[in-house]
């Protein structure tokens, strides 16, 4: 990446984007931060090279002023999962959806030359296909999946010569990251391993597909790397292996502690998803090198230097109670 690239990510202090940002410092590349900072300010440490914008990606005055200067933009920002969509509905669709079309807009009549949009593995909805790729049939279930899908579409649609545009379905992502989330399978579990000596699996054959956060955050980095015409207008899955729930908590078992207890009960949700990377390595040459049990173990070593704050309770750790106590619009 040319070192005079300034770099615009949008929801950059959020679970991905706080580790992403500090890779991208750590590269020496300028990097400014869009974020309404909503799970704390200290989050992003001070840096020469990092601007802070607090602010929403809804005002359409704020993007005017701050998207000039930008060479690239990552578009992380969103209401994250189904059950923070579900909270707030018309938050989730005007977060997700409306302000969607103005950022491309602007982005593309203001200089962006990279634009690369974060978008969701479920947006192909339940397939029993072994691996689903990329040009498999879209069938999303939910609203925020949905409006994944539309935003996909209308990015594409805006792809040139000189604004190019590249999509990401990831997997789950798991692993510690300075802005940590517990509400995610492989987070859950391990939360619960260290915890309470005991974690429960509903199920447990279904599939679930996911990746661990420092190679979610080196696949942004590498498409930006990338000679434009071999990303333009191109989607990608970003997953590691599909595994059965029952098996990530022995995984998560192996690294915590024999002594966690995996209870299995019955479940009537066999919803199961496993996506296939094997474009992204075949056209780029990218894949995974960390584990979901590197994941766990860097889960496992904050635990114990007790660097989190109450962390089976604290909203801050979890989407739905801190949207819940702050009451967004």
């Amino acid at each position: 990446m040319s070192k005079n690239r300034k770099i615009l990510v949008v929801g950059g202090a959020g679970y991905v984007g706080t580790e992403l940002t500090k890779k991208l410092l750590n590269l020496n590349y300028e990097v400014s931060v869009l974020d309404l900072f909503i799970y704390g300010e200290k989050v992003l440490r001070e840096h020469n090279n990092l601007t802070i914008i607090k602010g929403d990606l809804r005002d359409k005055d704020l993007l005017k002023k701050i998207i000039p200067g930008h060479s690239d933009l990552i578009h992380l920002a969103c209401i994250s999962n189904d059950p923070s969509f579900e909270l707030n509905p018309d938050l989730g669709k005007s977060i997700n959806f409306d302000s969607f079309r103005p950022l491309v807009d602007m982005s593309k009549d203001n200089g962006i030359k990279r634009f690369v949009f974060a978008s969701s593995s479920s947006v192909y909805g339940i397939k029993s296909d072994k691996d689903v790729v990329e040009d498999a049939a879209l069938e999303p279930l939910t609203d925020y999946s949905i409006f994944k899908a539309k935003c996909e579409e209308i990015l594409l649609k805006r792809n040139s010569e000189d604004f190019v545009t590249t999509i990401i379905r990831p997997a789950t992502v798991c692993g510690y990251s300075d802005r940590l989330r517990l509400d995610l399978v492989v987070n859950i579990l391990s939360n619960l391993a260290f915890h309470k000596r005991e974690i429960t699996v509903l199920g447990g054959d279904q599939l679930r597909p996911n990746i661990n956060i420092n190679d979610m955050c080196n696949a942004y980095i590498d498409i930006l790397n990338q000679e434009e015409k071999k990303v333009s207008g191109k989607i990608y899955n970003v997953g590691y292996e599909n595994f059965p729930v029952i098996e990530i908590a022995k995984m998560v078992k192996n690294v915590i502690g024999d002594d966690v207890n995996i209870v299995k009960k019955e479940s009537n949700d066999n919803r199961s998803y496993h996506i296939s990377s094997k474009k992204i390595y075949n056209e780029l040459g990218f894949y995974p090198k960390f584990t979901i049990t590197d994941a766990i173990k860097d889960l496992k070593n904050c635990f114990e230097k007790k660097i989190l704050r109450d962390p089976l309770n604290n909203e801050f750790y979890f989407n739905i109670k801190r949207m819940n106590s702050i009451k967004l619009n």
